[in-house]
């Protein structure tokens, strides 16, 4: 069996899904159609000017004034709305680009700040333990400096005076 019987690939569509999950790969491919379009805008606007001299100078004996413009009108409203249509277009294409990146960038962002509040919900859920700091005097003897956290009970009052 040849290579030549097989197709490149097995689905035709494989290479345009290798490039629409790479934002870079689609820009790159967009900006091709991109510049046949501006391309095909130059030639038409081209066109469009010599359309224009040619129509309005073709006159037929007995024509009024204006009578020239009148017939192109309707062809040179066509190539216009062509152009205002691949304008169009054009910026389509890099609206497009630029979606494609921002999306991808919004997908690293949020995929980020669900990680950050997975992090904060587990510290919330779980807080660290902290041990209460022991001072080697409470254990067991009281301190001579009672104040506010002193006895409890009036005959606990061994060194306090009365009011």
């Amino acid at each position: 069996m040849s290579t030549e019987d097989t197709p490149f690939f097995d689905d035709p569509n494989a290479a345009l899904r290798e490039i629409a999950q790479n934002p870079a790969a689609y820009a790159h491919y967009l900006a091709d159609f991109h510049r046949v379009v501006l391309d095909m805008a130059a030639k038409l606007e081209v066109l469009q000017r010599e359309t224009r001299v040619h129509c309005r100078g073709t006159r037929v004996e007995g024509d009024k004034i204006g009578q020239a413009f009148l017939r192109s009108f309707p062809v040179e409203k066509s190539l216009n709305d062509i152009l205002k249509h691949l304008k169009g277009v054009s910026s389509g294409l890099e609206k497009s680009a630029h979606k494609r990146h921002a999306h991808d960038e919004k997908v690293k962002e949020v995929k980020k700040q669900r990680k950050e509040k997975a992090l904060l919900k587990e510290r919330k859920n779980n807080p660290p333990l902290q041990a209460a700091p022991e001072s080697p005097e409470q254990h067991g003897a009281q301190s001579p400096n009672m104040g506010y956290g002193g006895p409890t009970s009036i005959y606990n009052l061994d060194r306090r005076e009365s009011a």
